[in-house]
């Protein structure tokens, strides 16, 4: 597939054009991460500091004792609302459920190993490992097998 970048003087004028002979998954999926780029989502810190956070940094999302909160490489921030109206709040192709309790950023799974009773564990970039429920699984390790496979094209 070609490439053509061109420099242009103004940022209101920046964009991203797909030329395609079929509309396919892969352009679907380049066209979301472009229109989702730089997306964020308001946190609070443990002080209670209203932070914008770019919605590409989190790794998953959790619920405890039924506050929803967001978890990045660094900190943890608590989220405004329950985790499904989060789950609608970033809903993008790479943001899946691990558990009922859980949504976990799949572009930011470094591996996976599979767990007792159908279920797997995930390892995050951090090195933190989550446990992805036997509901969720399949569809988690499918995204992560379809990743690795494009790597190595």
């Amino acid at each position: 597939m070609r490439v053509i970048e061109r420099t242009i003087e103004h940022p209101k004028d920046e964009g991203v054009i797909l030329e395609y002979v079929n509309w396919t998954k892969d352009f679907a999926e380049i066209k979301e991460y472009v229109k989702r780029k730089g997306d964020t989502i308001i946190g609070y810190t443990q002080r209670g500091d209203s932070v914008s956070i770019r919605i590409e940094d989190i790794l998953y999302y959790e619920t405890v004792d039924g506050n929803a909160f967001a978890y990045t490489a660094e900190q943890v921030y608590k989220l405004d609302g329950r985790l499904y109206q989060v789950e609608e709040a970033v809903k993008c192709s790479y943001i899946c459920r691990a558990s009922k309790a859980m949504l976990v950023n799949m572009d930011k799974i470094e591996s996976v190993r599979t767990a007792l009773n159908g279920r797997l564990y995930a390892k995050m970039e951090n090195g933190e490992e989550i446990l992805v429920t036997r509901k969720y699984a399949k569809e988690v390790e499918d995204y992560f097998m379809r990743e690795e496979d494009n790597e190595g094209v």
